[in-house]
Protein backbone atom coordinates (compact mmCIF):
# COMPACT_ATOMS: atom_id res chain seq x y z
CA UNK A 1 0.00 0.00 0.00
CA UNK A 2 1.19 3.36 -1.04
CA UNK A 3 0.24 6.56 0.23
CA UNK A 4 1.34 9.97 -1.53
CA UNK A 5 1.86 13.39 0.88
CA UNK A 6 4.31 16.07 -0.10
CA UNK A 7 7.25 17.26 2.11
CA UNK A 8 9.36 15.40 4.65
CA UNK A 9 6.09 14.82 7.16
CA UNK A 10 4.46 13.56 4.61
CA UNK A 11 7.49 10.35 3.81
CA UNK A 12 7.18 9.91 7.63
CA UNK A 13 3.85 9.11 7.40
CA UNK A 14 3.57 7.00 4.23
CA UNK A 15 6.83 5.34 6.15
CA UNK A 16 5.02 4.80 9.36
CA UNK A 17 1.87 3.88 7.12
CA UNK A 18 3.42 1.26 5.39
CA UNK A 19 5.27 -0.24 8.48
CA UNK A 20 1.62 -0.45 9.79
CA UNK A 21 0.26 -2.55 6.76
CA UNK A 22 3.21 -4.57 6.32
CA UNK A 23 2.36 -5.98 10.31
CA UNK A 24 -1.84 -6.10 9.29
CA UNK A 25 -2.12 -10.35 10.11
CA UNK A 26 -4.54 -12.57 8.57
CA UNK A 27 -7.44 -12.26 11.84
CA UNK A 28 -6.92 -8.65 11.34
CA UNK A 29 -7.77 -8.71 7.17
CA UNK A 30 -10.56 -11.04 8.37
CA UNK A 31 -12.45 -8.86 10.94
CA UNK A 32 -11.63 -5.56 8.98
CA UNK A 33 -12.98 -7.18 5.71
CA UNK A 34 -16.32 -7.88 7.38
CA UNK A 35 -16.42 -4.66 9.12
CA UNK A 36 -16.09 -3.03 6.19
CA UNK A 37 -19.18 -4.61 4.59
CA UNK A 38 -21.39 -3.96 6.95
CA UNK A 39 -20.34 0.02 7.10
CA UNK A 40 -20.70 -0.12 3.12
CA UNK A 41 -23.90 -1.17 3.25
CA UNK A 42 -25.21 1.18 6.21
CA UNK A 43 -23.79 4.13 4.50
CA UNK A 44 -25.45 3.41 1.43
CA UNK A 45 -28.97 2.53 3.23
CA UNK A 46 -28.25 6.39 4.94
CA UNK A 47 -27.97 7.76 1.52
CA UNK A 48 -31.56 8.35 0.90
CA UNK A 49 -32.67 9.47 4.65
CA UNK A 50 -29.24 11.48 5.03
CA UNK A 51 -30.37 13.11 1.38
CA UNK A 52 -33.93 13.71 3.05
CA UNK A 53 -32.21 16.04 5.81
CA UNK A 54 -30.37 17.72 3.66
CA UNK A 55 -32.97 18.96 1.42
CA UNK A 56 -35.74 19.52 4.14
CA UNK A 57 -33.84 22.64 5.77
CA UNK A 58 -32.80 24.07 2.34
CA UNK A 59 -36.07 25.93 1.06
CA UNK A 60 -36.16 27.64 4.56
CA UNK A 61 -32.54 28.90 4.08
CA UNK A 62 -33.24 30.19 1.44
CA UNK A 63 -36.21 32.05 2.42
CA UNK A 64 -34.18 33.26 5.08
CA UNK A 65 -31.32 34.56 3.03
CA UNK A 66 -33.84 36.23 0.71
CA UNK A 67 -35.32 37.97 3.22
CA UNK A 68 -32.37 38.97 4.70
CA UNK A 69 -31.60 40.71 1.25
CA UNK A 70 -34.99 42.26 0.89
CA UNK A 71 -35.08 43.75 4.46
CA UNK A 72 -33.69 47.23 5.61
CA UNK A 73 -31.19 48.29 8.79
CA UNK A 74 -30.11 46.53 10.96
CA UNK A 75 -32.79 43.67 10.78
CA UNK A 76 -31.76 42.61 7.34
CA UNK A 77 -27.98 42.27 8.53
CA UNK A 78 -29.62 39.78 11.06
CA UNK A 79 -31.52 38.08 9.14
CA UNK A 80 -28.68 37.56 6.32
CA UNK A 81 -26.35 36.51 8.75
CA UNK A 82 -28.77 34.06 10.09
CA UNK A 83 -29.17 32.70 6.56
CA UNK A 84 -25.69 32.41 6.51
CA UNK A 85 -25.05 30.41 9.41
CA UNK A 86 -27.47 28.16 8.41
CA UNK A 87 -26.59 27.45 4.97
CA UNK A 88 -22.88 27.01 6.16
CA UNK A 89 -24.27 24.38 8.54
CA UNK A 90 -26.09 22.51 5.62
CA UNK A 91 -23.64 22.83 3.23
CA UNK A 92 -20.87 21.31 5.82
CA UNK A 93 -23.57 18.43 6.16
CA UNK A 94 -23.96 17.87 2.48
CA UNK A 95 -19.71 17.91 1.88
CA UNK A 96 -19.07 15.52 4.44
CA UNK A 97 -22.09 13.24 3.16
CA UNK A 98 -20.52 13.37 -0.17
CA UNK A 99 -17.33 12.29 0.72
CA UNK A 100 -18.28 9.50 2.96
CA UNK A 101 -20.17 8.12 0.35
CA UNK A 102 -17.23 8.37 -1.55
CA UNK A 103 -15.38 6.31 0.84
CA UNK A 104 -17.50 2.97 0.34
CA UNK A 105 -17.50 3.24 -3.19
CA UNK A 106 -14.69 0.90 -3.03
CA UNK A 107 -15.20 -1.55 -0.14
CA UNK A 108 -12.03 -3.73 -0.67
CA UNK A 109 -10.03 -0.50 -0.31
CA UNK A 110 -11.99 0.43 2.22
CA UNK A 111 -11.28 -2.94 4.15
CA UNK A 112 -7.13 -2.65 3.46
CA UNK A 113 -7.33 0.38 5.39
CA UNK A 114 -9.34 0.04 8.03
CA UNK A 115 -7.12 -3.27 8.57
CA UNK A 116 -4.48 -1.10 8.84
CA UNK A 117 -6.18 1.80 11.45
CA UNK A 118 -6.80 -1.38 13.23
CA UNK A 119 -3.30 -1.92 13.43
CA UNK A 120 -2.46 1.65 14.48
CA UNK A 121 -4.25 1.60 17.53
CA UNK A 122 -2.27 -0.25 20.12
CA UNK A 123 -5.08 -2.47 20.86
CA UNK A 124 -5.29 -4.59 18.00
CA UNK A 125 -7.67 -7.06 20.39
CA UNK A 126 -9.80 -4.57 21.71
CA UNK A 127 -10.45 -2.67 18.22
CA UNK A 128 -11.20 -6.34 16.83
CA UNK A 129 -13.48 -7.03 19.48
CA UNK A 130 -15.39 -4.27 18.82
CA UNK A 131 -15.13 -4.03 14.83
CA UNK A 132 -16.51 -7.53 15.10
CA UNK A 133 -19.58 -6.36 17.02
CA UNK A 134 -19.95 -3.53 14.20
CA UNK A 135 -19.63 -6.50 11.79
CA UNK A 136 -22.80 -8.22 13.37
CA UNK A 137 -24.69 -4.76 13.60
CA UNK A 138 -27.45 -3.87 11.63
CA UNK A 139 -28.98 -0.51 10.70
CA UNK A 140 -27.07 2.71 9.68
CA UNK A 141 -27.05 5.02 12.48
CA UNK A 142 -26.24 1.54 15.08
CA UNK A 143 -23.24 1.13 13.08
CA UNK A 144 -21.73 4.51 13.26
CA UNK A 145 -23.10 4.52 16.79
CA UNK A 146 -21.15 1.53 17.75
CA UNK A 147 -18.11 3.07 15.55
CA UNK A 148 -17.84 5.84 18.02
CA UNK A 149 -17.72 3.48 20.86
CA UNK A 150 -14.14 2.17 19.96
CA UNK A 151 -12.65 5.01 19.44
CA UNK A 152 -14.21 6.74 22.76
CA UNK A 153 -10.99 6.88 25.54
CA UNK A 154 -8.59 6.86 22.69
CA UNK A 155 -5.56 9.26 23.67
CA UNK A 156 -4.92 10.56 20.24
CA UNK A 157 -1.05 12.50 19.46
CA UNK A 158 -0.67 14.48 16.64
CA UNK A 159 1.40 11.88 14.90
CA UNK A 160 -2.15 9.67 14.98
CA UNK A 161 -3.93 12.18 13.57
CA UNK A 162 -1.30 12.72 11.10
CA UNK A 163 -1.29 8.96 9.99
CA UNK A 164 -5.07 8.20 9.92
CA UNK A 165 -4.87 11.27 7.54
CA UNK A 166 -2.94 8.75 4.86
CA UNK A 167 -6.22 6.91 5.05
CA UNK A 168 -8.76 8.48 2.57
CA UNK A 169 -11.29 6.09 3.04
CA UNK A 170 -11.35 4.86 6.52
CA UNK A 171 -10.01 8.23 8.08
CA UNK A 172 -13.60 8.85 8.03
CA UNK A 173 -14.85 6.10 10.35
CA UNK A 174 -11.75 7.03 13.28
CA UNK A 175 -11.21 9.53 15.37
CA UNK A 176 -11.58 12.42 15.62
CA UNK A 177 -13.79 12.55 12.18
CA UNK A 178 -16.25 9.80 13.56
CA UNK A 179 -17.44 12.04 16.16
CA UNK A 180 -17.30 15.15 13.70
CA UNK A 181 -19.49 13.10 11.54
CA UNK A 182 -22.16 12.25 14.42
CA UNK A 183 -22.19 15.79 15.43
CA UNK A 184 -23.05 17.50 11.89
CA UNK A 185 -25.85 14.75 11.61
CA UNK A 186 -26.94 15.71 14.95
CA UNK A 187 -26.92 19.46 13.30
CA UNK A 188 -28.16 18.61 10.45
CA UNK A 189 -31.54 17.03 12.26
CA UNK A 190 -31.65 20.48 14.24
CA UNK A 191 -31.82 22.81 11.39
CA UNK A 192 -34.60 21.69 10.13
CA UNK A 193 -36.98 23.06 12.50
CA UNK A 194 -34.23 25.82 13.39
CA UNK A 195 -34.27 26.91 10.23
CA UNK A 196 -38.27 26.97 10.13
CA UNK A 197 -38.89 29.08 13.10
CA UNK A 198 -35.56 31.63 11.86
CA UNK A 199 -37.38 31.59 8.76
CA UNK A 200 -40.76 32.44 10.23
CA UNK A 201 -39.42 35.29 12.89
CA UNK A 202 -37.23 36.66 9.32
CA UNK A 203 -40.62 37.07 7.84
CA UNK A 204 -42.30 38.59 10.88
CA UNK A 205 -39.51 40.84 11.25
CA UNK A 206 -39.58 41.83 7.63
CA UNK A 207 -42.85 42.60 7.52
CA UNK A 208 -42.82 44.74 10.97
CA UNK A 209 -39.67 46.47 9.12
CA UNK A 210 -41.64 47.59 6.16
CA UNK A 211 -44.91 48.92 8.05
Amino acid sequence: MRFRRSGALGSQANAAINDFASRVDGRATEVAGRAAQVITVAVRVLRIPTAVVGALSVPFIAATLVLGLLADGAVGIVVLVAGIVLAGVNAFFWARRGRILRAVDDPDRLATELAVMLTMTGKVDEARGVLTQVAGTSGGWRVMGRLRGLWQGTQLSGRWIDEIGDLPRARYFGPPKIGTTITIAVAALWLVPVSIVVALFSLIGTVAGAL
